[in-house]
């Protein structure tokens, strides 16, 4: 059965650089040997994120790219789509955009920020995937 888990951002270093969590969410799907498709918000998001990749752990590399930027996408364990990239569906998608993943993934990820007037469209992402049929779980984080 397919699975949204919605992150709830309430940490101090979270609420500072939601990205933070992105990046512990890849280490977590990395480890597991996952292969994650992030689907950023922006170019300039993708780009972010992929330098905090790069810099987040000094002790480790968690192999990233971004999507169009090399054709040996399919191999990299993490691949960050900026919104005019549409690479493959993966099983296990991370979702920093405004509107829900379409359809193609075994579970998807969702960050909610801290900022309480900024949850409205979790909300309604939230009722869109039970109304699919999804199980649906949220973490305080």
């Amino acid at each position: 059965m397919a699975r949204a888990d919605f992150y709830l951002i309430g940490k101090p270093r979270f609420r500072e650089q939601p990205l933070l969590l992105v990046c512990e969410l890849a280490r977590k799907a990395v480890h597991a040997g996952q292969p994650l498709l992030v689907l950023a918000s922006s170019a300039a998001q993708a780009e972010e994120l992929d330098d905090l990749l790069w810099s987040f752990d000094p002790d480790e590399f968690l192999p990233h790219q971004i999507a169009g930027a090399e054709e040996d996408e399919d191999e990299v364990e993490v691949l960050i789509a900026p919104p005019e990239q549409s690479p493959p569906m993966r099983a296990l998608v991370l979702n920093l955009r405004d509107e829900p993943v379409p359809a193609g993934f075994e579970r998807v990820l969702e960050v909610v920020p801290a900022d309480e007037s900024a949850r409205g469209p979790l909300r309604a992402r939230w009722k869109h995937y039970q109304s699919l049929g999804l199980e649906v779980k949220k973490h305080d984080m």
